[in-house]
């Protein structure tokens, strides 16, 4: 199971959550969001990480050649995109990319089933509110290819087994605030995530 800690801000949190043993931390490079981080922070903190852990960029609303220049200048392996951006963003995006499902019904999990993407909660505020998917919804569908976010809490983590998700996305469940993590809490979750759901 791959666990991504998002949302962060700083370098200790970044390094508290590669030492629990996260396989990739991620930055939010959207404007509105409470836990919008600068490309020269970003770019600091990516060049004090262990060179196996992915950095992964979020982005909203910005042109292919933003992300582009962004994901570059700060390091990053990926960029976390938005579905609704259109095929014609996605073809233009030189960076290497995973879709977002803001899913507002069980119909929408099934967008993309033939590629890596991560599945969100619709939210007005693009993620980031803790908001959860009826883990119902997932039942009968092929979860191998899913990176599940939205909500993701330590507690969650045995009705999550069953599924077989790919990975697991979190940033609210292990902030003490908005954008800044608990140090406890990103230990506890990934020392339960790694152990429950080999």
């Amino acid at each position: 199971m791959k666990v991504k800690i998002c949302g962060i801000t700083n370098l200790d949190d970044a390094q508290c959550a590669c030492e629990a043993g996260a396989d990739a931390i991620g930055f939010v490079f959207y404007g509105k969001s409470p836990r919008l981080i600068a490309p020269e922070i970003a770019q600091f903190i990516s060049q004090k990480l262990p060179p196996l852990i992915k950095k992964v960029g979020l982005f909203v609303e910005q042109t292919p050649r933003e992300v582009d220049r962004i994901c570059a200048f700060a390091k990053l392996d990926l960029a976390q995109i938005h579905a609704d951006a259109g095929d014609r963003f996605f073809a233009r995006l030189k960076t290497p990319f995973l879709r977002v499902v803001r899913a507002q019904t069980k119909d929408e999990l099934e967008r993309f089933s033939n590629e890596y993407r991560l599945i969100d909660a619709f939210t007005e505020s693009y993620g980031g509110e803790g908001k959860r998917l009826p883990l119902e919804w997932f039942e009968g569908i092929d979860c191998s290819k899913i990176i599940l976010a939205g909500g993701v809490k330590t507690e969650l983590l045995d009705d999550i087994k069953p599924f077989g998700f790919y990975g697991l996305d979190v940033s609210s469940g292990v902030e003490k605030a908005k954008g800044v993590k608990d140090p406890a809490l990103i230990e506890r979750f990934l020392s339960a995530a790694k152990s429950k759901l080999r």
